[in-house]
């Protein structure tokens, strides 16, 4: 099966992947701006996440081998590869086990480290959505916010809800198997894999994903590698700091 996707404008291969429970949609607005420096952006929805495929099986290996397959799928070659949080662990992972695919590799605010779980809260938020009461997005705002007082993570969270049919609303992840395999989500990247060619860590610096510790670790996997700290911004820098996040961007892969 082959992972869902928006594609916009045309030229170099520009694959940007999302984070946990998010889609590639999140990324519109940007991917509208990088397109006009001649990429064809692809947005992509991992597996069990927006439009894709759902699957009993989600680990680093498969979600590499999806962006593989769809790769051949589109005949992509020397691709830009961009990935956010779980985003950026999976294009680690596609860059180490196929380096022949990707020309430049982009992580955004994840390091190869492994990552003790820390979404329970909102899992169990999501989990607290019972379809056969709520029939607006308003009142699913409303139930989420008991577990989750943070009014933009709802606002993200929330944009996984759909009309399965008229007057039933459902979520577009695979909740049971993302909850019943989210450890994998914070699973370190294989112990020798390294990717020799350009590498752009992006961290906020607000955020605590990438602290000076990591520096070394990301140094040993991506020798040809560099760290740029982008300002006013936390985990979710991209969309707190778009504008020199662009730039950043920009500036490494023209």
């Amino acid at each position: 099966m082959i992972l869902h996707s928006n594609i916009i404008g045309q030229g170099k291969p520009f694959i940007i992947l999302h984070g946990f429970l998010g889609m590639g949609d999140n990324w519109k607005t940007l991917a509208k701006q990088f397109s006009e420096s001649n990429f064809e952006i692809h947005l992509v929805d991992q597996r069990n996440h927006g439009r894709s495929f759902h699957s009993d099986e989600f680990d680093y290996e498969l979600m590499a081998e999806d962006v593989k397959q769809y790769c051949i799928e589109y005949n992509l070659n020397d691709i830009v590869l961009l990935g956010h949080s779980m985003g950026g662990k999976t294009a680690m992972t596609v860059a180490t086990k196929y380096p022949e695919l990707v020309d430049k590799l982009l992580v955004a605010d994840i390091s190869p480290r492994y990552y003790p779980v820390h979404h329970d809260a909102i899992l169990n938020g999501l989990s607290s959505l019972d379809f056969a009461e709520i029939k607006t997005r308003g009142y699913a705002d409303e139930v989420l916010s008991n577990q989750i007082q943070d009014l933009g993570t709802r606002m993200f969270l929330l944009k996984n809800l759909y009309w399965v049919k008229k007057g039933q609303l459902g979520l577009r992840i695979n909740l049971p198997v993302l909850k019943a395999n989210v450890s994998e989500v914070g699973e370190a990247l294989a112990i020798h894999a390294t990717f020799n060619k350009p590498t752009l860590f992006l961290r906020g610096d607000k955020s605590e994903y990438i602290g000076e510790s990591d520096e070394a670790i990301i140094k040993r996997h991506f020798q040809n590698s560099e760290i740029v700290t982008i300002a006013n911004a936390g985990h979710w820098l991209h969309a707190e700091n778009p504008k020199d996040f662009y730039t950043s961007v920009i500036d490494f892969v023209s």
